[in-house]
């Protein structure tokens, strides 16, 4: 087994946010080009020791190509764990110039429609059910009636997380350890944005799963974008950007799971490399420059266009 996951989120719906999807996935995106890249990426990375799969309602059909996958393979429930959220929908119609691709509302209501979706599609699978991108100011953490759901559901055996965003992760971390409630929490955390990791080691502390997302930041820490130090670094050590950022994530102590978003079977077998990498402090320090302030990375992220 590998501590490395695999998120749907770049490969449930023709458009997203990571950068070169134009090379990655050509003109075809259609539902069933897309289904295939899926399930070919979901092969490879249960042939690899994957255990946890990530997908959301809004990922477009990311739960019914998983959903499909695990019928076709013959996965029994609990051989692997999956992971939805709930919170946005998917709103893109399956359209590259869609003016919205998906809105966000966390409402207990909400809640409760999406998670009858979610099992309709992923029935016994469906092991871990996560509050899309909770903050403090959502209001999501003090909402009665959300919070009784969820009490509701991991009392019927379905472990409850949330995932969180923007420059204060920090605080809605800390509010999810102090409520008792949820058994993880999936942040971001890269060589840019490490603000969150003093929260993430309490948490684990604290006895929370931590599922990091984003480890190569939307595609900003692969050789597409890297910074100079990292591209510099990852060819002095004959390896891809991609894999020495996500062997930084790996060499935390506190993360339990990495996500590995790659669209291709190939990007896949890069990301899995950074399970064999070595981390140490000169590398540490080196690539220490390339982080920036979180307001900066989370406007940064805000302004990426779906393509």
């Amino acid at each position: 087994m590998t501590p490395v996951g695999i998120g749907l989120a770049a490969l449930g719906r023709p458009a997203y946010i990571t950068l070169g999807r134009e090379e990655d996935l050509g003109a075809d995106r259609s539902v069933a080009a897309m289904r295939a890249r899926s399930w070919a990426v979901l092969d490879a990375a249960l042939a690899a020791g994957v255990r946890y799969f990530d997908v959301a309602r809004s990922y477009g059909r990311a739960e019914e190509f998983l959903a499909g996958w695990l019928r076709e393979r013959a996965i029994a429930p609990g051989a692997v764990t999956v992971g939805s959220k709930w919170g946005y929908a998917y709103v893109g119609d399956w359209r590259m110039d869609a003016d919205r691709h998906e809105v966000k509302e966390l409402s207990a209501g909400r809640l409760r429609r999406q998670l009858d979706e979610t099992r309709a599609l992923l029935g016994e699978h469906l092991s871990l059910y996560q509050i899309h991108s909770a903050t403090v100011e959502s209001g999501v953490l003090d909402d009665e009636d959300v919070l009784a759901e969820l009490r509701r559901l991991r009392a019927a055996g379905v472990s409850v997380g949330l995932s969180t965003t923007g420059p204060r992760q920090s605080d809605t971390i800390d509010r999810a350890i102090e409520s008792g409630l949820f058994d993880t929490v999936q942040a971001t955390w890269n060589l840019l944005e490490r603000s969150a990791g003093p929260a993430l080691a309490r948490a684990h502390r604290s006895g929370l799963g931590v599922i990091v997302k984003e480890g190569v930041a939307n595609g900003r820490l692969t050789a597409r974008a890297a910074p100079h130090a990292l591209a510099a670094a990852a060819r002095e050590r004959g390896l891809t950007p991609d894999a020495l950022a996500l062997a930084a994530v790996l060499a935390q102590p506190w993360a339990d799971v990495v996500l590995s978003g790659a669209a291709s079977v190939e990007q896949f077998h890069s990301n899995l490399t950074a399970a064999h990498i070595g981390w140490d402090t000169d590398l540490d320090e080196r690539l220490a420059v390339v982080a920036e302030d979180p307001q900066t990375y989370w406007t940064t992220r805000g302004s990426l266009t779906w393509q």
